[in-house]
């Protein structure tokens, strides 16, 4: 006999906070700067995605351009009292071909982003990557978060949580150079940037570590406007206080961190969910190393994470132009 059947009723893990994510104010402010972004919603005609379209362009940083089927949109729209007349539809039917036609466009240079909607991640990423038709350039495509304190807005920027598994050693230096890029574009001067190990010194036995100090002494030689600091296990990355018991208070990172490069989608995957489910933070996400930026939402993100990840782009498209 189940749980269930028992009469017992299950409740979240006594860890988990009840605390809800909010957007963070700066990054809505920052960008409000700049022009809307030109983002085409795939599959746009259903709740979660079209709600999410609906409060980033209320905040004045979204024009979208929607994919799929233009009767839902429409309905959509309408259940929103949201008029729509004025913003481009393109017809597409089915998750294969509304993915198809938001990779063209984003290809095409039509529009400055695509963001997932109501399609499976498969589909719409197969489209994107495809060598015919997506937008692949001679970089790996990789993920970073923007993931923020609900009260003070306080960010950590962290990847690859969500694409690379393994990524190796030229994917993570540019990662590191997109994280220093973002970390700037949102208004920290010189990012202090952690490479995550579980240590605090290089260990033959523990592949991460070695590679964390190697990645931080080439971002030493190649990054000149940020701190890059490793290997980092992770109460050295957020406290102050075990860096100064583990002789690290004078590492311009240690407990200081900016952001997170971590070696392995395990270890980011984690980190990325413990600081959302455990301290409520509002994760933005979003995929670079393309000829634009893919906003990569899921099904179980909230509206707060979903219009952050709206101004992310926004803010990088400007930050490059």
């Amino acid at each position: 006999m189940n749980s269930s059947q028992q009469g017992i009723t299950k409740s979240s893990h006594p860890f988990v906070t009840d605390v809800k994510p909010v957007c963070p104010a700066n990054l809505l402010s920052l960008a409000k700067k700049n022009k809307p972004a030109r983002i085409a919603i795939v599959r746009a005609g259903f709740p979660l995605p079209m709600q999410a379209a609906f409060e980033a362009f209320k905040e004045g940083i979204l024009d979208p351009v929607f994919v799929g089927e233009r009767a839902l949109i429409e309905q959509q729209a309408d259940q929103l009292n949201w008029d729509i007349s004025d913003f481009e539809i393109v017809e597409a039917s089915g998750e294969e071909e509304a993915a198809l036609t938001g990779a063209i466009l984003g290809r095409d240079g039509k529009v400055a982003g695509i963001m997932k909607g109501h399609l499976h991640t498969d589909v719409f990423m197969k489209a994107l990557v495809s060598s015919k038709t997506g937008i692949r350039t001679d970089k790996r495509l990789f993920h970073l978060f923007h993931i923020s304190e609900p009260k003070t807005g306080k960010a950590l920027i962290l990847g690859d949580a969500a694409v690379n598994i393994a990524p190796d050693l030229q994917c993570r230096k540019d990662m590191l150079i997109e994280i220093d890029r973002l970390a700037r574009a949102i208004g920290i001067e010189r990012p202090a940037i952690a490479v995550l190990s579980a240590t605090e010194s290089p260990m033959a036995a523990m592949p991460s570590s070695v590679e964390a100090r190697e990645l931080a002494l080439w971002a030493k030689e190649n990054i000149a406007t940020s701190d890059v600091s490793g290997p980092l296990a992770f109460d050295l990355i957020i406290s102050q206080k075990a860096a100064e018991i583990k002789g690290m208070g004078d590492d311009p990172v240690a407990g200081n961190a900016d952001a997170v490069l971590v070696p392995d989608i395990v270890s980011g995957n984690s980190l990325f969910k413990a600081l959302v489910y455990l301290s409520g933070g509002c994760a933005g996400g979003i995929v670079l190393g393309g000829k634009v930026p893919i906003l990569l939402t899921s099904r179980a993100d909230p509206s707060a994470a979903r219009l952050a990840s709206c101004a992310l782009a926004s803010i990088i498209n400007n930050s490059t132009n």
